[in-house]
């Protein structure tokens, strides 16, 4: 972990971003690491966290806010083409309906007619650590396929 976190012993996400838990990586840079969500909306839901222990965005160091949405906004349009989503849910709660207290971008597939409807949204798992793998690599591909003007490949796992 690149930065001190008290909390580590009991945050689950600090714990992820250290590699003492392990997850599905799909991207990460020195500010930020993004991670298949074990229990997703639909394959392809995306949880990107800051490096730095937060629990809110008003924590959210401002040097940093530039470019934690930048991720955000390069993890949704991979989501989107490597999923072949029709577009994306990009969402995060601040403390309410937190699961883990760090904060936490979700980016999350959409397509019309996918069943949710307002907050109360069934969550699933993956049938098989192969087709999380699956997921991840088709995310890799399609955050290489973009391969934005500013950013360079070796933020790309």
């Amino acid at each position: 972990m690149k930065k001190g976190c008290s909390r580590m012993d009991i945050c689950l996400f600090c714990r992820i971003v250290s590699g003492e838990l392990p997850a599905t990586t799909v991207y990460e840079d020195d500010n930020s690491v993004a991670f298949l969500d074990h229990r997703p909306l639909f394959p392809g839901h995306t949880l990107l966290v800051p490096r730095e222990h937060v629990e809110t965005l008003g924590e959210l160091p401002t040097k940093i806010v530039g470019p934690y949405f930048e991720a955000a906004q390069l993890l949704s349009r991979a989501v989107e083409l490597a999923m072949e989503a029709e577009g994306t849910f990009v969402a995060m709660n601040n403390r309410v309906s937190q699961s883990v207290p760090h904060l936490h971008v979700h980016v999350v597939p959409r397509r019309k007619k996918d069943g949710l409807k307002g907050f109360f949204w069934p969550r699933t798992k993956y049938k098989s650590d192969e087709e999380m793998e699956e997921v991840k690599k088709k995310i890799a591909d399609a955050l290489k396929k973009l391969n934005l003007k500013n950013k360079t490949l070796k933020n790309l796992i």
